[in-house]
């Protein structure tokens, strides 16, 4: 793996999060080899790579969702790994899983409450100006607030799933696979708005198939091959490399 970014990743902006040596799977498998990742505070790392990469296993190690069976994962310089995905949220760690990630038998409304209620020591007045900035990025969702947001569209469902984690005031954002079965024109909405929260300083970690969106949003690329990491770069580097060729094609 080129050691390109060596000295970006010990710069002057300390990596919020460091997932070193992590191994980790399903049952007896192991998908996850070993894996090194340090995210700055205040970027965007994009986690890309061809279905059954690992990228999916990555998020849901940082999360605590999967166990790490090597290695460790550290927020802010302390472990998290080996906490619960509960206690790994209420450190700031907040999740948009690939499929939407929302309560489906509830309204619009009451999703964005239980988004808003995540953050931590937040008053009413604090939550009503946050819902009020998140109707104004989704005007679509403001029409719908009544609504089962099982019922609304894809891309609908997507913005409330972004709106609540907005809510959450999360310190770092995963976001798994955003524009999934979304046409073009929600797509570029949708990285939009993640644009606007890095521009306000939020860490974001994007695993992402569409690649233009992905390289655009990004400040440091790391390309997934089975379980592995096979290449760390900024986007322009890894665009000249021909890396994201040979990972996609198995080579």
């Amino acid at each position: 793996m080129p050691a390109a970014t060596d000295e970006r990743r010990e710069g002057a902006v300390p990596p919020l999060l460091e997932v070193d040596g992590v191994a980790t799977g399903y049952g007896r498998v192991e998908v996850l080899h070993d894996v090194d990742i340090a995210v700055p505070a205040g970027t965007v790392t994009a986690v890309l790579g061809p279905n059954g990469a690992g990228k999916t296993t990555l998020l849901r190690a940082i999360s605590g969702v999967l166990p790490a069976w090597r290695g460790r994962v550290r927020l802010d310089g302390r472990r998290v790994d080996g906490l619960t995905p509960y206690q790994v949220a209420r450190r700031g760690v907040t999740t948009i899983p690939e499929g939407r990630g929302i309560f489906p038998a509830l309204t619009v409304s009451e999703n964005l409450d239980i988004g808003s209620r995540a953050a931590s020591g937040a008053d009413a007045a604090w939550r009503s100006e946050r819902r009020d900035e998140v109707l104004a990025m989704f005007p679509r969702l403001a029409e719908r607030a009544r609504q089962q947001a099982g019922t609304l569209s894809g891309g609908e469902q997507q913005m409330l799933s972004l709106s609540r984690a907005f809510l959450a005031e999360p310190r770092l954002l995963l976001v798994d696979e955003l524009s999934t079965g979304l046409a073009p024109l929600i797509v570029e909405e949708l990285f939009g708005r993640l644009a606007e929260l890095k521009a306000a300083g939020l860490t974001i970690v994007l695993v992402e198939q569409y690649l233009t969106y992905a390289l655009d949003l990004a400040d440091i690329c790391y390309v997934l091959s089975k379980g592995r990491v096979v290449f760390v770069g900024e986007p322009g580097e890894i665009q000249d490399s021909g890396v994201l060729t040979g990972a996609y094609l198995g080579a």
